[in-house]
């Protein structure tokens, strides 16, 4: 037997083995091309989300700090609305401190 001598069987074999190769080759390349593609998507998308949250943040940052010094302003005037009433009528004052103080005790013993 000759091994040089071709069988036509065995080419057909390795044709189609070839060309099996080629095909598998070619679905890993576009699987790999889309996960790329996917992955580059997902970063982007990550990306446009944190943006957002950061945004987000500092507005409600910026919206905390207008309240607090929104609160500092009412509680200065009520501070100085107390600080007047008390030099203007300083008899009601005690009283309504007194009586203030034992209310709260009251409430405190139950």
């Amino acid at each position: 037997m000759n091994s040089e001598v071709s069988n036509p069987s065995e080419d057909r074999i390795h044709a189609t083995a070839e060309r099996a190769k080629q095909t598998e080759s070619a679905v890993v390349k576009h699987t790999a091309e889309r996960v790329e593609h996917g992955l580059h998507r997902a970063t982007e998308v990550g990306a446009d989300v944190a943006a957002s949250v950061n945004d987000k943040a500092a507005e409600m940052a910026a919206r905390g700090r207008e309240a607090t010094e929104k609160l500092r302003a009412q509680a200065g005037d009520l501070f100085d609305k107390t600080r007047d009433f008390v030099r203007e009528k300083p008899g009601q004052a005690v009283l309504i401190a007194a009586a203030t103080g034992w209310l709260l005790g009251r409430l405190m013993r139950r």
